[in-house]
């Protein structure tokens, strides 16, 4: 069975930590000298960790490690929050590289120590771990942590030259928690996550497994770019990745990634997108929440090699839902937040704000699938969302999978659909106003925004295309401008009846004029209840 995050106990850690680290002035010797306590110089080269990554594959798992973990329980979540890294020892905090680094601490919530070091010139030296980098409180139970325990995780204050942050009270990148890491978007927001690997999520009589970065390498920076390389490791794989991750409007991310499987792995995801979505305006259970909608991303959107133009709005199913959406080479998919009025959320937690993010997958990817998991979920606190590639190949023990990326953290997807996009999907009773509602009969709403609408002469309208896997329309449809003077907003509406049993129906429409394709294709899972 698959594991839902706790996205309260990672976000709520992000904003609770302190933001500062190591003071630096470039060099390894400069780092000791302002009170970082440095291991011994060993070489490193990306090669090297992949050469040791593949080594590490032929033998047995050993996991990371997890000091003292009777203490580690003592560190709940108040007792870590009142943990705060000292900024005297941001890493970086000083010298010329333009983003200080700092450290998160480890608890209950975070067991697993990281092994954190500074890779420059061809060498790296660990930084260890001393609980002088943080202040605490003097009763505080991760006082009786021994010295070089280990961290939780880092991340990536913003540029210490920056016009608009003051580098110790904002971050742009955090890596914490197994492989998973996350970046704002320009709208300055974190939002959802992305993870090194996925394996074998939600895969029947399979326990999915959450490899840990268990070793990171902080590298070079040049002007925008940071540079980091890590070392995973599982029970069935082990891999080595470079990031190069770029703070522009958003964030960009090129990762590079081998992996060395131990295991076979029946559901082996690359790429791996992790969200929140518990409820829109698509459908709401009676008075669960005050607020209209709730969802850190609001739909999949896929860019195939073909080059179809696909969204799917996400679910919170009654169950475990798995769709695979077949390609070869696809361009791209991402999991993108396209409601951004705030009148639609209400709060002021800014779901309005949280980034997009989006796959670009480089070279041939080959045959494979996009692969969406759906699960069931009664609160925001649960990450409940999973998207990923899947590749065709088997993947065996012994076999070796290199893959190559772009991670645009955007508010928008990068390179948007020329044609009308799918902005809201709405579900209700069927047949017609001030008429007797019919029986097991579903309204379906749908609205299109943009691309070729614009231009429609007026008195046009576009012709709608829909299909269902099972049931049978009626001959209730409507296709019409949105009433709110905006251009090129339209929406149709059709019901479906007959739909007999409990299993989802697979829904398809898209805008036509004539030959002309106007719309990207809605792709909507119904299930009948």
């Amino acid at each position: 069975m698959p594991k839902i995050l706790d996205r309260r106990t990672f976000c709520k850690n992000l904003a609770l930590a302190s933001t500062a680290g190591l003071a630096a002035a470039g060099g390894a010797p400069a780092l000791a000298a302002a009170g970082l306590k440095l291991g011994p110089s060993k070489p490193f080269s990306f090669d090297l960790l992949k050469a040791r990554a593949k080594t590490m594959a032929g033998e047995a798992y050993r996991g990371p490690a997890m000091p003292s973990p009777d203490v580690l329980y003592k560190i709940d979540y108040e007792a870590w929050g009142r943990i705060h890294f000292n900024d005297a020892y941001a890493l970086y905090a000083e010298g010329p590289n333009r983003f200080p680094v700092t450290f998160f601490h480890l608890g209950r919530f975070f067991k697993k120590a990281v092994d954190i070091f500074v890779a420059e010139d061809d060498t790296a030296r660990e930084i260890i771990y001393d609980p002088a980098y943080f202040d605490m409180p003097e009763n505080s139970p991760a006082k009786a942590l021994p010295k070089g325990a280990g961290f939780a995780g880092f991340r990536f204050q913003e540029a210490k030259d920056s016009p608009k942050f003051d580098w110790r009270k904002n971050d742009w990148v955090a890596f914490l928690g197994a492989s998973y890491f996350r970046a704002i978007g320009e709208l300055h927001q974190y939002g959802l996550s992305a993870r090194g690997v996925a394996v074998d999520t939600a895969v029947a009589d399979r326990n999915e497994e959450f490899p840990d970065f268990t070793q990171i390498y902080i590298g070079p920076q040049s002007g925008d770019t940071v540079t980091v390389y890590a070392l995973l490791e599982g029970p069935k794989i082990v891999g080595a990745v470079k990031f190069l991750m770029t703070r522009g409007e958003g964030v960009v991310m090129d990762i590079d990634q081998s992996y060395f499987l131990r295991g076979d792995i029946v559901r082996f995801g690359i790429a791996p997108l992790t969200s929140m979505y518990w409820f829109s305006e698509t459908e709401k259970p009676t008075a669960v929440d005050w607020r209209p909608e709730v969802h850190d991303s609001d739909g999949l959107a896929m860019w195939t090699g073909w080059g179809g133009r696909l969204w799917r709005p996400l679910n919170n199913p009654p169950h475990i839902m798995a769709s695979a959406f077949s390609d070869t080479s696809p361009k791209g998919f991402g999991l993108l937040q396209r409601d951004r009025v705030f009148d639609h959320y209400l709060d002021g937690v800014n779901y309005e704000r949280r980034p997009s993010l989006w796959v670009e997958p480089k070279g041939d990817w080959g045959k494979g699938a996009i692969h969406l998991v759906e699960l069931s979920t009664d609160d925001e606190i649960h990450d409940n969302i999973v998207v990923m590639w899947v590749p065709e190949t088997p993947a065996t023990a012994g076999s070796e999978f290199t893959f190559s990326y772009r991670l645009h953290w955007l508010a928008d997807e990068p390179y948007p659909t020329p044609l009308a996009r799918v902005v809201a999907t709405r579900l209700g009773n069927g047949g017609q106003p001030g008429q007797p509602r019919p029986k097991n009969v579903r309204k379906f709403m749908v609205e299109f925004l943009g691309g070729p609408l614009n231009d429609l002469a007026f008195g046009t309208k576009p012709e709608l295309e829909v299909e269902a896997s099972r049931g049978k329309f009626t001959d209730y449809r409507m296709i019409e401008p949105v009433p709110d003077g905006v251009a090129g907003h339209w929406r149709v509406t059709f019901d479906l009846a007959e739909v007999e049993g409990k299993d989802p129906v697979e829904l398809r429409a898209i805008l036509k004029q004539g030959d002309k394709i106007l719309s990207e294709t809605w792709m909507f899972q119904y299930h009948p209840f």
